[in-house]
């Protein structure tokens, strides 16, 4: 119902575009032996399988000119081939070398889990996010869905292991996204800004990340977009909630893609019954430019552009008498750039350099005006050298200016201005002490001008391989964080926050199939109190449980799912909390059940997620004990369906999503009154969804290309 919505559909079209070159071949190792499931790729694309048992391996694609051709396997140098399409098929025998210093033979799994489409390992690809039932195409949604989260659907956001969602930190080409989500009000859930088809790789930390990153107490997640891709194409989406038009242009070394989108849900409101009172459904517009260009055999050159606005007008319950009304306005704005060029330099340094740039302005009216404008601008460097077999050097640093402008009026007017320059420096070292052991030793320091104050945050995570496909690692780190804007309104003479991460992790990993088993302690150090006159860093807190993953893509032809699992046990005693008591964004129980089937018959993918979630905490004033009462048991059940056809020759993709289908009752906590009435009690309003259900109808028409019938297979899940 969102920018997210809208791109979704034409994301899909570009799985299943017609072929216009074959490639097929054979990879062996060096001594002969067929090698089953190597990873065979276009690098930049979506395009590329997995050798078979014979090591065969044959894919189609769409893409022209000159690409890069990868071939990767576990415990194996990768190899790359420049190869050149020009529409004929191609045929290759390639032959992998062994190497035992191969750092993909033993990985820091610890609190990760990556989503990648050139990665042989790696537990998701990126268009499982994009097809994961329930979230439609938000990041963030298909996130949910992984260990280590819970769910918040009256904010829609990410929270992991006991943290509040500010302690999420979001990176593109590791650069800070100030505002990950579109703007929203209290109770009003929110959607991830990108789109997943933006990127190749995306690598969720719910934990010990490295130590390039900061700013953070509990995870990052970091997004990685695709390099250059796609061929000429035009782009119509029409759609039950809006529409949208894209243009794709690719030359030999470059491309560049445009695209616009609009959303109203007047037309969808006035079909499917609301739990709110609207006077202006939301409604939003989106301009998206990317562009990106070779600079040379190893060099990249990245720009990406957005901007955005949404809205929305209703009249809002008073809490504890749902008769009472008042009006609430929302309006948000959003600008977001990002430049990066990525190298090879002094023969075998890989250079990175990159900055981005933030601006957002949202303004709500209700019975006082509340004016926020945040703007932040970031400069990023690093090097990175393999001083041996052995040695891998990584050494960098950023500099981030931000500022916070709050104008609050109700009668008179309260201004808040914060602004910072936030200094950071890393250095981090792998070593590979044989082809079983690899440890990675890191540093990272920062300062913070709006604070006057630094920190010095050791990171240190080692994995060991127990036997083929079966690893332990270990993780440990400090983890540093500016204190949220709005609660040094009064002061900030304050210091950062600070976390302290303990991960072991279990992982064993086969041809289709993935077991992870992940038990963690997050110690909290000088969080925020603010029931004194002045906020202060006295606060403090912990979290600790066992997160559980179970992946099988082999068992059930052209099927794939995954189960996940988390245990929870947190308490806090920060802000306004009385007491240590569990925050009312966590749950002690999360478990997910994800599958996606592929009907070659029918051209038709199918998925469905059920989710469970213990209830939440609330502070029920009407009893003595802080933070003792729990909501109701949260349960969702939502499906997909996308057909691929052609109409009149042009591709097309019918794509239906149903969210809630049984219509659980899902209260997210509950609102109470002020005073008491009469009798002495506060009345109480459940905090719901929008609607019981929300349901979503899309068409995209990809024109001048054509649905081959035989191109859909299980890759494609």
């Amino acid at each position: 119902m969102k920018k997210g919505l809208l791109t979704l559909v034409f994301g899909l079209s570009s799985l299943f575009l017609s072929a216009q070159t074959l490639l097929k071949g054979v990879v062996t190792s060096t001594t002969g032996e067929n090698i089953i499931g190597a990873n065979i790729v276009l690098l930049g694309t979506y395009d590329g399988t997995s050798s078979d048992l014979n090591g065969e391996f044959n894919f189609s694609t769409t893409e022209t000119g000159k690409q890069v051709l990868q071939i990767t396997y576990i415990g194996c140098d990768t190899l790359s081939l420049p190869v050149e399409l020009r529409g004929q098929p191609l045929e290759f025998k390639f032959k992998l070398k062994e190497t035992v210093n191969e750092l993909n033979a033993v990985t820091i799994v610890s609190g990760v889990f990556e989503a990648s489409d050139t990665k042989k390992s790696v537990v998701l690809k990126s268009v499982d996010i994009a097809l994961t039932a329930g979230a439609v195409a938000d990041i963030t949604g298909a996130m949910l869905t992984l260990p280590g989260t819970t769910r918040n659907p009256e904010t829609g956001q990410l929270l992991v292991r006991g943290g509040a969602a500010y302690e999420t930190r979001t990176l593109m080409d590791g650069l800070y996204v100030q505002n990950a989500y579109n703007s929203t009000t209290a109770n009003m859930p929110a959607r991830n800004r990108f789109s997943p088809f933006l990127f190749k790789g995306m690598m969720f930390s719910s934990g010990g990340y490295s130590a390039e990153y900061g700013q953070a107490l509990s995870s990052a997640l970091i997004l990685n977009t695709t390099d250059v891709v796609g061929q000429n194409t035009t782009g119509i989406q029409l759609l039950s909630v809006g529409g949208g038009l894209s243009q794709q242009k690719r030359w030999e070394n470059s491309s560049l893609s445009v695209s616009g989108t609009y959303s109203n849900l007047s037309p969808y409101f006035k079909l499917i019954k609301q739990n709110f009172d609207w006077k202006q459904a939301p409604t939003s517009g989106n301009a998206e430019l990317s562009f990106k260009t070779k600079t040379s055999q190893t060099g990249i050159f990245k720009f990406y552009a957005t901007g955005s606005s949404n809205g929305f007008n209703m009249n809002v319950a008073i809490a504890g008498d749902e008769s009472q009304k008042m009006p609430l306005k929302l309006s948000g704005e959003n600008l977001y750039t990002n430049a990066s060029y990525r190298d090879i330099v002094f023969k075998d340094w890989t250079l990175f350099v990159g900055s981005a740039y933030s601006w957002n302005r949202d303004k709500i009216r209700q019975n006082f005006d509340l004016n926020t404008l945040q703007q932040s601008a970031q400069t990023r460097f690093s090097l990175s050298h393999s001083l041996s077999e052995q040695v891998k050097l990584k050494f960098g640093a950023e500099h981030i200016w931000s500022l916070f402008d709050e104008k609050y009026t109700e009668g008179q007017t309260f201004t808040t201005l914060h602004p910072d320059n936030y200094l950071a420096a890393f250095a981090e070292t792998d070593l590979s002490f044989n082809d079983k052991w690899l440890a990675r030793v890191g540093i990272r320091a920062e300062h913070s001008s709006l604070l006057h104050k630094g920190n010095v945050a050791p990171r240190l995570s080692t994995a060991y391989i127990l036997r083929k496909g079966e690893q332990i690692a270990l993780s440990f780190g400090q983890f540093y964080q500016t204190p949220e804007h709005t609660q040094m309104r009064r002061s900030t003479a304050v210091g950062f926050e600070q976390a302290d991460h303990y991960i072991l992790t279990y992982q064993k990993q086969a041809e289709g199939y993935v077991f992870r088993v992940e038990g963690y302690y997050k110690k909290y150090h000088n969080l925020l109190k603010t029931t004194g006159e002045l906020p202060n860093n006295t606060g403090y807190g912990y979290a600790r449980g066992v997160d559980l993953f179970w992946r099988d893509s082999k068992s059930i032809k052209n099927g794939d799912y995954y189960i996940s699992y988390s245990f929870l046990d947190t308490e806090r005693n920060y802000r306004d909390f009385p007491v240590q008591a569990m925050p009312y964004f966590a749950a002690k129980h999360n478990a997910a059940i994800v599958y996606k089937h592929w009907i070659h018959k029918l051209s038709t993918m199918l998925s469905a997620t059920y989710a469970f979630q213990s209830g939440r905490p609330y502070n029920d004033p009407n009893t003595t004990q802080f933070n003792g009462s729990r909501t109701p048991v949260y349960q969702d059940l939502s499906v997909t369906v996308s057909y691929i056809t052609n109409i009149k020759d042009n591709f097309t993709v019918l794509y239906l999503a149903a969210n809630n289908v049984p219509g659980f009752r899902q209260v997210s906590g509950y609102r109470f009154s002020n005073t008491p009435d009469a009798s002495g009690q506060y009345l109480g309003s459940p905090i719901v969804p929008p609607a019981k259900r929300f349901i979503f109808l899309g068409l995209i028409m990809t024109i001048g290309e054509k649905f081959e019938k035989n191109q859909g297979n299980n890759d494609d899940i």
